[in-house]
């Protein structure tokens, strides 16, 4: 007779320690061998036979018998050859009507002429093993995700633990993409904008895998992360939705507003109206966000369609009743550049106080350098001490209690000590700069609020304050904490900077000491 040999190994897991198709066949062929074979083909096929219909090469094995070109199967089990009814009622027919003769495996052979009872049982395992193994598979995925934990690839800042079966925190990533959500919040950057800085300014590269990841983030990914709610807290599966175990990177609340600014399927919406304020300012009495929108008029006497821009209170909050009235976006860019106009300061204003800074500075560092040293060599004694300590413990010449009360309080001094180290250095090297680039700032904003686009109106408004509320119309700004001293002070520093003589305004630094509160509020 003429044989087949028909060799399957499936990438499903329940398949993973059935024998690989190399070494079936090997096998197979030193069967044929001992049994003298006549093997006219080998057919092998890399997929599962859980389902009816799919397998190709099955399928053309079928059509060698029907056309009469094999008599008979040498395969390694007779799960190799179905799991699924359907095929098993196949092969099972072919055998009954002998148009398949003989089905060889290292056990047995089944021929057209036996008990058709113990082939159906044989095939009846097969399938039942796929069956349980199904509802096995779903009993415990249903248990995992019940307990918080989704059985997917850790998305972009999160990493599967292995060991624990568990999502966690992605060390090097998470933050920065935290970060790219802070980003979309403000509603002034688009993904693509977004997904720029990452890559360019940030250095954002993806995880590396065996095969894959290691390069900058894509922007079907970027996309995907701003869309995925398993960055709210939530695990979704098959439609339905779990509360997750792992670490939650954006609230519910966030998660909703960046849907709404990107759409259902986490692209740009189309706005008729990019408008400048929209998602920045709250309502004091209720709490929602100030939204704007385009009114359009006919004015009768210019005989022409008059644009109006409104922003209103949403007043979705339930259970409230805000009486806010609607604020005219001319009024509010008003009130903005009033605000802005507090921290301006002009050109001669900021030479004139970064040279009596500058030099303030210079004599301020020989005062930090002597107390860093001082400060320094106290850490080294105390360290010593601690040594000293460890040592006396080693030798008995203190108790437990005595040791672990003093190391205590070593441990602390040393711990304030280098905290304070830190703090030097950090005013020491950065004050001046911040303090020229807040001058720079002050110096050009409200110009460019003026003359800028409503990317620039949003970032600077952002920039000169951290919170915004409206009450009765008029707009109230939390100032940022580094624009404070120029508010305060500056009317006074620069009227004293006119009273001076051009020539005396470097030379008198050592009168002005009205700066003090300028460079202590900017570290010195």
């Amino acid at each position: 007779m003429r044989y087949v040999i028909y060799a399957r190994k499936s990438s499903e897991s329940e398949d993973r320690q059935i024998q690989s198709i190399d070494d079936q066949v090997n096998r197979l062929k030193q069967l044929a061998v001992q049994y003298n074979l006549n093997i006219v083909k080998t057919i092998t096929e890399s997929k599962s036979a859980k389902t009816p219909n799919t397998r190709e090469k099955f399928e053309e094995m079928l059509d060698l018998f029907e056309n009469k070109k094999v008599d008979g199967i040498l395969c390694w089990q007779i799960n190799r050859l179905s799991r699924n009814p359907i095929d098993s009622a196949k092969i099972q027919w072919f055998l009954q009507q002998s148009i398949i003769k003989s089905i060889k495996i290292p056990e047995r052979e089944y021929l057209p002429g036996d008990n058709a009872l113990l082939f159906s049982i044989e095939s009846g395992l097969a399938n039942q093993f796929i069956v349980e193994l199904r509802r096995n598979t779903k009993r415990g995925l249903e248990s995992k995700l019940d307990k918080g934990w989704m059985p997917i690839k850790a998305p972009v800042g999160y990493i599967n633990n292995k060991e624990n079966k568990t999502i966690e925190k992605d060390p090097e990533r998470f933050d920065l993409v935290r970060k790219m959500w802070d980003l979309m919040l403000t509603e002034v950057y688009s993904v693509p904008q977004i997904l720029n800085i990452a890559n360019n300014e940030w250095g954002f590269r993806t995880k590396q895998y065996k095969r894959i990841g290691g390069g900058e983030l894509s922007r079907s990914n970027a996309y995907r992360i701003f869309t995925n709610i398993f960055y709210a807290g939530i695990c979704k599966y098959k439609d339905k939705q779990y509360h997750g175990s792992h670490p939650v990177m954006v609230t519910l609340e966030e998660f909703d507003t960046v849907q709404a600014f990107l759409g259902k399927k986490g692209k740009p919406r189309p706005q008729k109206h990019n408008l400048v304020y929209n998602g920045i300012i709250k309502c004091k009495e209720c709490g929602c966000s100030y939204t704007g929108e385009k009114k359009i008029k006919y004015v009768k006497s210019a005989k022409a369609t008059k644009t109006y821009i409104y922003y209103r209170c949403n007043k979705k909050k339930k259970n409230i009743n805000c009486m806010q009235v609607p604020v005219r976006e001319e009024d509010l860019t008003k009130q903005i550049e009033a605000e802005i106009q507090k921290f301006t300061i002009i050109p001669e204003f900021k030479d004139w106080a970064l040279e009596i800074l500058n030099r303030e500075n210079n004599k301020e560092i020989e005062n930090r350098s002597q107390i860093h040293k001082t400060q320094y060599d106290t850490l080294l004694a105390t360290q010593r001490q601690l040594d000293n300590l460890t040592k006396m413990r080693c030798r008995e010449m203190i108790t437990d209690e005595e040791y672990t009360k003093e190391r205590n309080i070593l441990t602390k001094q040393i711990a304030h000590l280098h905290q304070q180290l830190n703090e030097i250095d950090d005013r020491i090297n950065n004050w001046l700069e911040l303090t020229e680039k807040t001058f720079d700032f002050a110096q050009n904003a409200r110009n460019a609020f003026i003359n800028g686009g409503v990317e620039a109106k949003k970032s600077i408004l952002l920039a000169i304050g951290s919170s915004f509320a409206i009450d009765n119309g008029k707009l109230e700004i939390t100032p940022n904490e580094l624009l404070e001293p120029i508010a305060k002070g500056y009317k006074e520093l620069e009227a004293e900077y006119f009273r001076l003589e051009p020539e005396k305004r470097f030379d008198n630094y050592e009168e002005n000491r009205d700066l003090q509160p300028i460079r202590v509020k900017w570290g010195g």
